[in-house]
């Protein structure tokens, strides 16, 4: 068997894009030897074909083996191509009949589409190799397997027949045309039952779905259709909004397969349609109203509970119909329903079409009953902006008052009033921990809140922590960024609803909330009221009910608090000053709590109290914790506990001895190391503090003190160690940081004895360590020297580990707190797995230390089965240690992981280990008793990193032995390296702003390697300064065509473009179409509207990763995209040509080729250099045109016919030169098969082919063929018959022409005119994609040229034809489409009339008032009056923009430069949509982006502006001003409209002659000639209002001089706004516009900056128009003040201007702190200035300027309005300045006597947030808590000592001896 397999693998093409193999073998359960993608090369698998042994074992599992390839080996992972279309072939060799089922399996695997070859001996059984075979004619028989050689042919002949068929056979499919109904519109979702019950009847079931599908009006607004299969799970065939078409959905149903499972869970089923696929991001229009329709397909009764979800749906306003078998419960399917009569019933699924009919009637009659549940009954409540988070108690106490909660939280919500601007809220459950279910900033819309809060599920646990509650949501919702507005100053709302008694500590976090401004309402129940009280801002605040189902009972009373009391609020901002310079410590007791230090506890005690009040107690100096330990420690108090000596010493006095034995003091190190010394329990040892242990031991431990003394020590903790008598003095001196640390006593009660011994030893080593460099104990600063490392956790969540999953969470915990977290040191992420992975978090989700331990204390069990460690490890190899996840691995960062495994793994391990160990990481595995040890051991990076515990409770025990390896093994290692990487410091763009495309291969051929493509992505977008504002980036994929994963605007952070690169998939594909996705790119991608701030002139980049060469012509494309200052990178493997990248690339040295992707680390350095570096002067000089390159064409693939005129007129001289002329073309081109081909043709009154394109292969043959060329002479140059020639016979595929892989190129070389018309060619070329060149000589007609040219710019004319070469570099540049534009230089004839001149720009409605068909119309409208109005002689620029709310540019007046592009682009363009219209914004749009100078406006030439607007309904916002506006700047606009709109197209026009109004679209052609006559005398200058005098427009210059005095020094520190006034007002005032009398030209203007200093000298800055070099000066006066305003200063304004220009309009603007200077001389020195000619002088108040009333008396000539000082606070002052200067402009420059404008506009939104802030200081220290109650009675003490001997009493009175013993007891 094993050679007959080399036999057939030597047959095949073992390659990775060719033939791939893979060998299981089998007995009782099967093995894969290798899968598909195992091995690429033949000699790899018959070498491992050769060393396989004999597996044996019984019995033989046939169907076992056929399921196992069919689920673990014919799938993608495993390297199976059945996606792609690659025939999937299972060879069988079986001896033996099999003892279970192969039916099953062997179906399984021919609708997998398997071609199944079985071949058996005579001891298989033939029938059952029959079954299995996908033929009974492919099913083999030998006698025995040493007779295999005998149908070897057989079956490599068969298999290749059967490939041929399967790969060319296409299916018919014969599309029926339906009519859709008129329904109303209608959301269907079919929920088919997919279990191992109706597997005979799926076909049925999906036939069922097609005829309903058939009869439904599809489209994305009208129905909408998902499918939903379910058996023990659901899976969503596809959504709501995933198809918008009919055959879409048609065609994916008829995919559909069978799901198959067991049991049936109907009732999770309706679960998830409710929480899936009925909700708004899934398509469904529930909150519009559209009916929402469930048909339940179900063919047994469910496993699970049906009612509660069926409820669920219906209380959505969900329909259900129902529609069971006889194996269903009709019972069942009536409660589902809607209403029972809503259940149908069939005997068999095949009987589903005699219900059809019933089915769709009862569906058309209830549609117009249902009115979907509707949220329009609450209103808004209009109060300020809120923050509010609800915080809602999920223990099990209130399970049941849950849903009361719930639906309080959804009535508070519906009075608010919501939006991203308003209201904002959040919603937390607790009970033991914290669950937070959506952030202030996760939801800005009302009906999205409320979809998530009904859909909230009680959560439960115990015990009740809502202390933590109440600090988690401080630490995590309260902060900016999870949308709190705090620092803006909104009110923060926390409502808390509890339902018990809180089991933690609520007082210290409340008082925290209360501090930050919180304002907490509470709502407790009957046994939590006071607790509630106690918690909220105020007890009036707090409020009790019964029971929760109270709860609409106090609701409005709530309500009414929320709203009063949130004026109120102002959030408290804390202030702490930190004395650094004093000695902290964080000083842990660790005290002998056994039995045999019970007598010496006391001292104990009274030691401890000692000693702290020797400390500093305070959050910000001295910190205590206590430990009492035995058999187990038990921590007292944290070190973050208590903030004060009195709480501590309060708590120390009431310690009680713990007891117990044995004492395990290793036990309890360990356990204060991890628990104790750590952050999150309020250690400050990672911000350098001294971290004491005192350890007071009475005796000798029972467990091992070394490892964990070490690990204390390894982490800084100085340990001091006081023993007694009793103790272990050596174990002490250990245990203690220094053997001279460890004291000693006789017993506990001498401990006053070494008190002072002990605090002398403690301050002594605080100021050396405190003092000392780093290099003295180095353990103190372990984690900043410490390499850098990845690590990674796998945890074991399978449902075997459920018991041990908190110590393993507990082991992450603690191994975390021994890493140096942080971006740029260790990284950690953890993974959990069972039957498939999950990532808890991935490497570079978080960056410090308490976001992992919080993330990690927060795991929950994932459960599952089986256990699939194989697939884990895969995915953690393919998804954690990527770039794009976090992974440094390029960097040389060493990759550890950590696996925790509690059982063997159900798949195969050895390959996706050998994998990540190939990758470099190394792997420690920890197992339990019930692990396989010997699986871990090969998982393992070596054996010995195979560690085993017998419980994961045991994790303590070789923790320190884990972290030992690895900390030994870090040194050692060097990961994976690529070679050449270059190790550079990358430097960040630091906030410049780039756009950056990538465009990548994604054929087929490349898919295996697209995960390597993606990961670099990510690696250069980690580099990169990601944002809005600085770089953006967008991902292109291509093969056949191109197709955009993400535009440049679409993420605006870092994050977003990280998670949306780690989505991407191969697209796949055959051809590699590059030229065509350039082209793509160059229209789609770099583009406003896609993002691309190319017309900013913001740096444009695209790396371009190709595996291969191109299929069409890239030149023409890329050097469009070069000509737009685009700098193309291009990367490329061993299968791309290196000349193409070259070609592609801005410079040669941009161009990189590598073996393979997995290469391409070693080329990101060059790309983010490239990226970060190149600025637009680098790029613009580096792109020279290829014009100048003449000497080396690389054009790419053209096809170029050269048809020349060989008539009598051309003369054989002139055939000459011709013919030298084509061979110094031809010279410098590239000609070959696969890039330049070459064609001539010669005519005169007949047409004879030279040579076609396929005629000759290389260029020698070429040009032999052109030098033999001669005249062939003829009276006439029938050039009309000779392109219709070229078009029938040399433009075929037949003669060579490669019209998908090259452009066509027709050069035209003639010396006469044609006798027939040649005008029909022209467009005929056009149409065809020819590019035509004409040259004329002599006698040739330049008319018919320019008819049959692709662009009058294709027209080059010579007075004969020896001046060919003079054309020679301008013919090599049209050729190659790069020659600028050059004037026009026919012959004018005068007889003709005058050529019209103007730029015209169409503005169309977009939107639904015209609709698709009639936007059709109006395009055919505006081409017509093109075409009728622009003749060829005319020099008209046109540009188009369409229009909604927002605009669209179509093109701009400078993009096309000819009328027939001009055509072919209106043609183009597409209907926008939208339900209303901006007019006025698109007006203005259209005056700032389309009428200036950069996009061709020739205003400041005196051409006429021509604005046509066409509409088909009134604007939403103010047209009229913006009309006015416009016409202002000398644009006449033209409106045309449709319908009852008069009005409105009188206010837009720019007179009544100016409008043009049709009943209906239709109708528009009919006014075609009263708007072109109107036209007509427009652009020929004659006037459409008579009477009207036009002047000449006027030159308007300012100079205006900036002032300021400041009485400080220091002028930005006395005035701390002033820095960012002055830069806003010069930025604005530079950038006037026009003014009325200038015809649209923008006045000139010269600011310049004048002060007086302290020396009455003044300060001046030169005028200039550069705002920013005007700015820098004035920065450097930051130190020179003080400055001042007087006499002198208005004195020296005058002499500034003395100096410059006469007819200059002057005007001085003063910013002041307040008159420095006599107010009667300063008024007498500005009169003065006044008559000396200056226009106006204008003061601005700075802050805090005393009497500015009285100053502003000073001010002369403002703007039309004296109402309002202007102050430097005021909002928009720059804008306020640029108004008055345009208001002087117009009364001096214009004599305007006053200027009306318009009421400002509504602020804009607000900016995108800033980068979240560094920590804050820590807060001030809390308010003492409540007095606390007498605590229990204490034991009885212990015996004091003896007194001393009391004095001797009185002598006694003699009595009788019956009394003595009386009075002798009392003396």
């Amino acid at each position: 068997m094993r050679d007959f397999v080399q036999r057939v693998v030597e047959k095949l093409t073992v390659e990775e894009n060719r033939d791939r193999v893979s060998v299981v073998q089998y007995s009782r359960e099967p093995e894969a030897h290798f899968y598909l993608n195992t091995y690429t090369t033949k000699e790899d698998v018959v070498d491992t074909v050769r060393g396989l042994r004999h597996k044996g074992g019984r019995p033989l599992n046939t169907g076992a083996a056929l399921q196992y390839v069919r689920d673990n080996v014919f799938i993608a992972s495993s390297g199976s191509r059945r996606l792609e279309g690659v025939p999937q072939i299972l060879i069988l060799l079986n001896g033996g009949r099999s003892f279970d089922n192969v039916d099953t399996p062997a179906s399984a695997l021919k609708e997998l589409g398997v071609l199944v070859f079985g071949i058996g001996t005579r001891s298989s059984d033939s029938r059952e190799l029959q079954k299995i075979s996908y033929d009974p004619s492919y099913a083999l028989s030998v006698s025995e397997f040493t007779d295999l050689p005998n149908v070897q042919q057989q079956l490599l002949s068969a298999m290749s027949t059967v490939i041929v068929q399967v790969t060319t056979m296409t299916p018919t499919v014969i599309p029926t045309i339906l009519v859709e109904s008129q329904a109303p519109r209608r959301d269907v979702v079919f929920l088919l039952d997919g279990s191992d019950g109706t597997r005979s009847g799926f076909p049925a079931m999906r036939d069922f779905v097609q005829r309903v599908v058939e009869t439904l009006g599809v489209d994305e607004n009208k129905d909408r259709v998902a499918v939903v299969q379910y058996s023990r799970d659901p899976a969503a065939q596809f959504y709501l909004n995933t198809y918008t078409t009919k055959g879409e959905i048609l065609n994916t149903v008829r995919g559909l397969r069978h799901k198959g499972g067991r049991p049936l869970n109907t009732g999770a089923a309706l679960q998830y349609v409710r929480d899936n696929v009925f909700t708004a991001s899934s398509g469904s229009r529930r909150f519009e109203g559209v009916p929402q329709l469930l048909i339940l397909l179900s063919g047994g009764r469910s496993f699970d509970n049906v009612d509660t979800p069926a409820s669920a749906l219906k209380e959505l306003g969900v329909l259900i119909f129902g529609i069971g078998t006889r194996s269903s419960d009709s019972k069942e399917l009536q409660r589902i329903s809607h209403d029972p009569s809503y259940a149908l019933s069939v005997s068999d699924f095949t009987d589903l079409p005699n219900i059809q009919q019933q089915l769709l009637s009862s569906v058309e009659a209830v549609v117009i009953d249902v009115t979907p549940e509707s949220t329009t009954d609450l209103v808004d409540h209009d109060t300020s902006r809120k923050d509010v988070v609800f915080l809602v108690d999920g223990s099990d106490g209130t399970r049941n008052g849950f849903p009361a909660m719930r639906d309080f939280v959804q009535r508070v919500v519906g009075k608010l009033n919501v939006g991203g601007d308003k209201d904002r809220v959040s919603v937390v459950q607790y009970g033991r921990d914290q669950e937070v279910h959506f952030y202030l900033n996760t939801y800005t819309t009302k009906e999205d809140i409320l979809g998530t809060v009904r859909s909230l599920r009680h959560r439960g646990g115990r015990p009740l922590n809502t202390g933590a509650a109440l600090q988690y949501v401080r630490d995590n919702v309260f902060t900016a960024s999870s949308g709190s507005r705090s620092q803006e100053g909104v009110p923060q709302m926390l409502i808390l609803l509890s339902g018990g008694r809180s089991s933690d500590n609520v007082d210290i976090p409340a008082s925290a909330l209360k501090e930050s401004g919180v304002l907490i309402f509470g709502i407790g129940t009957r046994n939590s009221s006071r607790e509630v009280q106690r918690i909220a801002t105020d007890p009036s605040f707090s409020q009790s009910v019964s029971e929760f189902t109270d709860l609409p009972s106090i609701q409005e009373q709530f309500f009414s608090s929320l709203i009063t009391v949130q004026v109120e609020a102002t959030p408290i901002t804390p202030t702490v000053i930190v004395d650094q310079s004093i000695a902290r410590k964080d000083v842990v007791f660790l005290l002998d709590g056994s039995d045999g230090t019970r007598n010496g506890f006391p001292a104990m005690r009274d030691f401890v109290q000692r000693v702290v009040e020797k400390l500093t107690v305070e959050e910000n100096r001295d910190r205590v914790s206590v430990v009492q330990y035995s058999r187990e420690p038990e921590a007292h108090f944290y070190l973050n506990t208590y903030t004060t000596k009195e709480d501590v010493v309060d708590t120390v006095r009431g310690l009680r001895h713990k007891g117990g034995r044995p004492l395990n003091t290793g036990a309890a190190l360990q356990y204060v190391r991890d628990n104790v010394f750590i952050a999150s329990s309020g250690s400050r040892r990672l911000e350098g503090v001294p971290q004491i242990l005192i350890l007071l031991n009475g005796g000798r431990s029972f467990d091992n003190v070394d490892t964990p003394a070490s690990a204390l020590k390894e982490l800084g903790v100085l340990v001091f160690g006081i023993g007694t008598r009793s103790s272990d003095s050596r174990e002490l001196q250990k245990i203690s940081y220094d053997p001279s640390y460890a004291l000693s006593v006789s017993e506990f009660t001498d401990l006053p004895n070494v008190q002072q011994q002990l605090l002398s030893a403690m301050s002594t080593v605080i100021v050396q360590v405190t003092t000392m460099t780093p290099t003295v104990i180095p353990t103190i600063l372990v984690e900043s020297q410490a390499p850098r490392r990845d690590v990674v956790f796998l945890l074991d969540g399978s449902d075997g580990t459920r018991s041990g999953f908190p110590a393993m969470r507990d082991f992450v915990q603690r191994v975390v707190e021994t890493l140096g977290v942080d971006e740029n040191k260790d990284r950690v992420a953890v993974v959990q797995y069972s039957r498939d992975p999950a990532a808890q978090f991935y490497l570079n989700t978080y960056t410090t230390k308490g976001e992992i331990l919080n993330t990690v204390r927060g795991l929950r069990h994932k459960g599952g089965r089986p256990l699939n460690t194989g697939a884990a490890l895969q995915y953690v190899r393919d998804n954690v240690f990527t770039a794009s996840s976090g992974s440094r691995r390029f960097e040389g960062v060493p990759q550890l992981l950590i696996l925790l495994s509690g059982g063997r793994s159900f798949d195969n391990v050895d390959t996706p280990a050998s994998a990540l160990k190939e990758l470099g990481v190394l792997i420690f595995g920890i197992g339990t008793r019930s692990s396989d040890s010997k699986e871990l051991q090969r998982i393992s990076h070596d054996p010995s990193y195979a560690l085993s515990v017998s419980d994961f409770t045991d994790l303590p025990n070789i923790q320190q032995q884990l972290l030992s390896s690895v900390e030994a093994i870090v040194i050692d290692v060097t990961p994976e390296l690529t070679t050449d990487l270059v190790t550079t410091t990358i430097v960040s763009t630091g906030g410049e702003k780039r756009d950056v495309v990538f465009l990548i291969d994604g054929t087929t051929a490349v898919r295996s390697e697209f995960p390597a493509i993606r990961d670099m992505i990510g690696r250069v977008v980690e580099k990169l300064d990601v944002g809005l504002d600085r770089v953006r980036v967008s991902v292109v994929q291509y093969s056949d065509s191109a197709k955009v994963a993400f535009h440049l605007n679409k993420h605006s952070t870092k994050d977003e473009v990280r998670q949306a690169t780690r989505k991407l998939q191969s697209s796949g594909g055959n051809r590699l179409n590059t030229g065509r996705a350039l082209e793509w790119i160059s229209k789609n991608i770099y583009q406003r509207s896609a993002g691309s701030r190319i017309e900013e002139g913001v740096p444009q980049f695209l790396i371009l990763v190709t595996g291969g060469k191109s299929n069409d012509d890239v030149s023409g494309p890329v050097n469009q995209l070069k000509t737009h200052l685009v700098v193309p990178l291009a990367i490329g493997t061993k299968n791309a040509d290196p000349n193409e990248l070259r070609q592609i690339a801005l410079k040669p040295e941009l161009a990189y080729s590598i073996k393979n992707f997995g290469q391409l680390p070693t080329v990101e350095q060059q790309l983010i250099a490239s990226v970060n570096t190149m600025t637009t002067t680098d790029i613009s000089s580096s792109f020279v045109p290829s014009v100048l390159d003449i000497d080396n064409l690389n054009m790419g693939r053209k096809d170029i016919i050269f048809l020349i005129d060989g008539s009598d007129t051309t003369g054989s001289s002139g055939i000459a030169h011709i013919r030298d002329f084509i061979l110094n073309i031809v010279q410098q081109l590239d000609v070959q098969l696969d890039q330049v081909r070459v064609a001539v043709v010669q005519y005169s009154d007949k047409v004879k082919t030279e040579f076609s394109l396929n005629s000759h292969n290389k260029k020698p043959a070429v040009l032999s063929a052109i030098k033999r060329l001669r005249q062939q002479g003829g009276r006439s140059s029938d050039l009309a018959n000779a392109i219709e020639y070229v078009i029938r016979n040399e433009l075929k595929a037949s003669a060579g022409v490669r019209l998908a892989e090259a452009s066509q190129h027709l050069v035209v070389l003639t010396g006469g005119r044609s006798p027939t018309d040649v005008s029909v060619y022209g467009p005929l070329l056009k149409g065809s994609r020819v590019n035509c060149i004409g040259i004329g000589a002599g006698g040739a007609d330049s008319r018919q040229l320019n008819q049959i040219a692709t662009s009058s710019a294709d027209v080059l004319q010579v007075p004969a034809f020896p001046g060919l070469p003079v054309i020679k570099e301008r013919f090599i540049a049209r050729l190659n489409g790069t020659i600028p534009e050059e004037a026009p230089t026919d012959f004018v004839d005068p007889s003709l009339p005058k050529a019209k001149v103007a730029d015209i720009v169409f503005l169309v409605d977009g939107s639904i008032n015209l609709g698709k068909d009639n936007f059709k119309e109006v395009m055919g409208f505006i081409l017509n009056l093109i075409d009728l109005f622009f003749t060829e002689r005319d020099n008209l620029q046109i540009g188009l923009a369409h229009y909604t709310t927002d605009v669209t540019d179509v093109f701009y007046l400078n993009t096309y430069k000819n009328k027939d592009d001009i055509i072919d682009a209106i043609s183009r363009s597409e209907y926008k949509g939208g339900r209303r219209i901006n007019t006025g914004t698109a007006i203005h749009h259209v005056q700032e982006n389309h009428f200036i100078k950069d996009k061709g406006s020739r205003k400041d030439e005196g051409i006429p502006q021509i604005l046509m607007i066409v509409t088909g309904g009134r604007s939403a916002d103010d047209s009229k001003t913006a009309a006015l506006a416009l016409k202002a700047t000398g644009v006449r606009i033209y409106a045309v409209g449709v319908g009852d709109i008069e009005d409105e197209l009188n206010n837009l026009a720019s007179e009544a002659s100016t409008v043009a109004r049709a009943s209906t679209f239709v109708e528009l052609s009919e006014l075609n000639e009263q708007i072109l006559e109107t036209l007509e005398d427009e652009v020929k200058g004659i006037k459409l209002c008579t009477g009207v005098s036009q002047e000449p427009s006027k030159t308007c210059s300012l100079e205006v001089l900036v002032g300021f005095d400041v009485s400080s020094p220091n002028i930005f520190q006395a005035q701390r706004i002033l820095e960012s006034r002055m830069g806003a007002i010069l930025q604005r005032i530079t950038k006037m516009t026009g003014i009325s009398c200038s015809s649209g030209q923008i006045p000139l203007i010269q600011v310049g900056i004048l002060a007086m200093d302290a020396a009455s000298e003044p300060v001046h800055l030169e005028f200039t128009d550069n705002a920013d070099m005007l700015f820098e000066a004035f920065r450097a006066l930051r130190t020179r003040g003080p400055y001042f305003l007087n006499a002198k200063t208005i004195d020296a304004y005058g002499s500034r201007f003395k100096s410059r220009a006469a007819d200059a309009v002057k005007v001085v603007i003063h910013l002041t702190d307040g008159l420095d200077g006599q107010y009667n001389e300063m008024k007498r020195q500005v009169e003065e200035l006044k008559i000396s000619g200056v226009n106006s002088f204008i003061l601005v108040g700075l802050e805090r300027v005393p009497r500015f009333e009285e100053a502003v008396l000073l001010e002369f000539g403002r703007g039309f309005r004296y109402t309002r000082p202007l102050r430097v606070n005021v909002m928009d002052l720059d804008y306020e300045l640029l108004e008055e200067l345009d208001n002087i402009a117009e009364r001096e420059c214009c004599a305007v006597p006053c200027k009306c404008t318009g009421t400002r506009g509504d602020r804009g939104a607000f900016g995108l947030g800033g980068l979240k802030g560094g920590p804050g200081g820590a807060g001030g220290i809390g308010h003492p808590g409540d007095e606390g109650g007498h605590g229990d009675r204490g034991p009885p003490g212990v015996n004091g000592t003896q007194g001393f001997q009391g004095c001797p009493g009185q002598r006694g009175i003699k009595v009788s001896t019956h009394l003595a013993p009386l009075y002798q007891s009392t003396g």
